[in-house]
Formats: structure tokens, sequence, C-alpha cells
């Protein structure tokens, strides 16, 4: 009995020490924790990485312009007498239905940008001046050449023709309306009322339903509202007179045409250009 118990006990002290060294010689072994993905400033506080819009270089300078709130691409176009694909190509932007609140576009041609202008192999004609007419291909070559602010074609230049035949229904007003109500039936002729490029076809201009807006020269832009049905297409010559919409009601609570003419981006009255009824 004696013999068991001195055993025993034997037993429970080298346990008991067996578990002593085992606490001693253990390690922790935890690997480091590292944030990769966090940043600290000279403070100590976290700085955030801040996406600056596109363009911000040039905020301010002459020749380009900051998006606003509630702005499209089409009406900054309109609003700067140029065509909307000019400035989604000056500017970079790859949707022109997408642009963002602080972006920076250009809304004037690039200063480097060279033209070839081809040779006038065509007659030409002697102008009341004196001073020789160049060519439609020409004239247009050059104008796109020169910044928006300098006209290559006069106003007395581009003869003007009304757009439809319809009475006024409302004058020029520079607040209430930028241009001249026409009245008209569904489904009446609407005709450009110079030579020009369309540079859009849409309904994506809030107020004006389907709408064709043409560039007659580097001053002068045209529109067309509320048609029924839009018979151009994007980049598509025009002449004077071409039939290019028929009227109709689209965003308006009448049949009608709105047709706008602007200068340099500019609403002015179409009646100071429009030839007398």
């Amino acid at each position: 009995m004696l013999f068991k118990n001195q055993l025993a006990c034997a037993l429970a002290v080298n346990l008991a020490a067996l578990l002593m060294l085992g606490c001693s010689s253990t390690r922790l072994n935890h690997a480091p924790v590292e944030d990769r993905g966090t940043r600290f400033g000279a403070s100590g506080m976290i700085t955030p990485a801040v996406k600056l819009p596109l363009g911000f270089e040039n905020a301010g300078n002459p020749g380009y312009y900051t998006v606003k709130p509630g702005d499209t691409l089409i009406r900054i176009a309109m609003e700067h007498g140029q065509s909307l694909r000019d400035i989604a190509h000056w500017s970079q932007v790859s949707d022109p239905n997408r642009i963002e609140v602080g972006q920076v576009l250009r809304v004037v041609p690039p200063v480097n940008t060279q033209v070839q202008i081809k040779p006038v192999t065509g007659p030409v004609v002697i102008a009341s001046s004196t001073k020789p007419a160049a060519s439609s291909a020409a004239r247009g070559a050059i104008s796109a050449a020169s910044p928006p602010t300098t006209s290559t074609a006069p106003a007395a230049e581009i003869h003007w023709m009304w757009p439809a035949s319809g009475e006024v229904l409302a004058g020029f007003d520079e607040i209430k309306n930028k241009g001249l109500d026409i009245d008209g039936k569904a489904g009446a002729p609407v005709v450009a009322a110079a030579d020009g490029r369309v540079v859009y076809v849409g309904a994506g201009l809030r107020g004006y339903g389907n709408l064709i807006i043409l560039k007659h020269d580097n001053v002068f832009l045209t529109a067309y509202a509320h048609n029924q049905t839009l018979l151009v297409k994007e980049d598509q010559s025009v002449l004077k007179g071409q039939k290019i919409a028929v009227m109709g009601n689209s965003d308006a609570d009448r049949v009608k045409l709105h047709f706008e003419l602007r200068r340099q981006g500019k609403p002015v009255d179409p009646l100071k250009y429009l030839p007398a009824r």
C-alpha cells in the first residue's frame, strides 16, 4: 500500500513538471497584420483617394466649359454653336449621354487643327464687291480651320428662307421664347432655312421634342423642334429648301414648328434674318 502511494506521488510530480515545461517552452507564432488598403497622412489621419473630374486642369481657361447640374451635352453644344460630336471628340468623351458635374469640356476647336483645303477647280463667281467667292467646299474647309469667334462667311453671304409656311404664333423673346413658333398642320413640310450640315437628330433636349439642328458655318446654327417625323441623319449635308422633317406636336401643346437661329450659340431674332413676307 505504501508502495502504491509513493508511485502515485511520483507520477503526479512528473506530470506537473511536464506541464510546467510545456508552458514555459510554448511560443505564440502569429503573423504580423498589414493593412495594404489604408494610407495615413503626416497627421496620422486617413487620407481617402480623390477622383478629379475629367479635364479639371483646363477649368476656367478660355474655350472650355465646366459641366453644371442639369447640363446635357446637346444643350452645351447648342449654346456654344458647336456640334455635339465635335465637343465629344475634342473633350475625349466616349459616351455623349454621360457627362459628370465638374467635368471640363472643350467647346472650341483646337488651335492646331489643320485642314487640307483642296484647290478650287470649278468656275469662280465674282461677287458685287469684286472679291472672288470661294466654292462651298472650300468655304466649309476654311470655316472648320478658323476659331468660332471669327466668321469666314458673314451673315450677308447666307440667304435664309422660311422653314415653314404657316403664320407666326409667337415671336422671339430673349427670356420666354428663343425663336419663332410657326403654325401649321400635322405632316406639313419643314425645310432647311439654308445650306448646312446636320449636327443633331433626336429627342434628347427637354422641351424641344423631336429636334433637328443644322450647322451652317462657324457662326450660325438653326434648330427645328416639335417635329412629327425626322427625315435626315446626323452628319448629312442638306441644301436650302430641302425637306428635313414633317411638322408635329412632340413635346408641345399643339402642332407647330419652333424655329431658332443662333449666332455663336446665342439665340437671335430670326425675323432680322428671314426674308419679309
